[in-house]
């Protein structure tokens, strides 16, 4: 679809100058972004680990600049040539390549390809998909995969580890609310209230995984665990896990290398299953997002949030770079 109109709009900008990356919010047009099947206008985004290597020139996420990052965005249809979607549409659209080579939700609008569109489901407002967003999406999955396995909240703790970051807090608040026992990891032991205000059972801290002795098999201290971190945190949780438990891995914030043994596999019957929201398959996209929308609907988003416009993205860039962040960002792209 061509965008004739030299209509100009507002995106954030991320561009090198002097060896180093800079974000600002600049005027771009319509005739700037991709030529694909529909146009959003976007009216929220949220703020992810990958926008912020997007934004600081991680060439592994990003190709070439100038660039606009966001991997989630929330709009409504402005035009479409896909028969699917029509003007004034509510959709969601996360991850595929939004925000990485295609340019993305920290901008008024994107240009996608129709398959990347999730038509926002009867039960959640825009702002409820992107408090949600891609980190929501990755923790329900992980949660799924728990739930699946017939583990119930009768059978034992389940453990959050990374418990202050998107996915993490997301993991904690739903869990809790089906009615889990969460055991909630973090290092930032000051984010305890927030982490017992989404319903964490108890809080510790990340060492008290770590800092056991090197034996293949530990005492089961949780029936699951969902793993946000990887590496060495991950082998600790595994051999840490009751018989018949799950263990869902999403992270590699440790290290993508895990050096582990088999006995908890084939002594206690623990399952290791990966969790990746990145290239989900579009039935099980759609499965979740209406799930979240109806009977696992979060009751916890209000205290999972903080909402910020394009203009103070750069400060909050640097935090998540930083491991400061806490919870989820809302990116309101309207609001300046």
């Amino acid at each position: 679809m061509t965008h004739h109109e030299s209509h100009s709009f507002l995106a954030l900008v991320a561009e090198e100058s002097n060896d180093t990356y800079t974000q600002t919010v600049k005027k771009r047009k319509l005739s700037d972004l991709p030529g694909h099947d529909v146009l959003v206008r976007v009216h929220y985004s949220s703020l992810n680990y990958k926008d912020s290597l997007s934004a600081t020139g991680n060439k592994g996420v990003t190709k070439k600049y100038p660039f606009t990052p966001g991997i989630d965005a929330a709009g409504i249809v402005e035009q479409s040539a896909d028969k699917r979607f029509n003007k004034g549409d509510k959709v969601i659209v996360t991850s595929y390549d939004l925000g990485m080579n295609t340019p993305g939700g920290f901008g008024h609008y994107i240009s996608v390809p129709g398959d990347w569109i999730v038509p926002l489901p009867e039960g959640l407002n825009l702002k409820e998909s992107m408090i949600i967003g891609t980190s929501g999406l990755t923790a329900a999955i992980g949660v799924e995969k728990i739930v699946k396995q017939h583990i119930a909240p009768k059978d034992g703790f389940i453990l959050v580890t990374g418990a202050t970051g998107g996915v993490g807090s997301f993991a904690v608040g739903l869990l809790s609310q089906l009615g889990y026992s969460v055991i909630a990891a973090t290092g930032k032991m000051d984010q305890t209230g927030f982490l017992k205000s989404l319903g964490a059972s108890e809080v510790i801290h990340r060492d008290e995984i770590t800092n056991v002795p090197g034996k293949p098999l530990l005492t089961g201290r949780w029936i699951a665990a969902l793993d946000t971190v990887g590496g060495s945190m991950l082998d600790a949780v595994i051999r840490q896990t009751d018989h018949n438990g799950v263990v869902a891995c999403c992270g590699n914030v440790l290290g993508h290398e895990l050096h582990t043994n088999v006995f908890p596999f084939i002594l206690r019957g623990v399952a290791l299953m990966g969790i990746d929201s990145g290239i989900a398959l579009m039935a099980d996209r759609m499965r979740i997002w209406n799930l979240l929308a109806d009977e696992w609907k979060p009751r916890f988003l209000e205290e999972l949030h903080r909402e910020t416009g394009l203009q103070n993205l750069t400060e909050e860039i640097q935090k998540i770079l930083q491991g400061k962040q806490v919870g989820k960002v809302l990116v309101n792209v309207r609001s300046v």
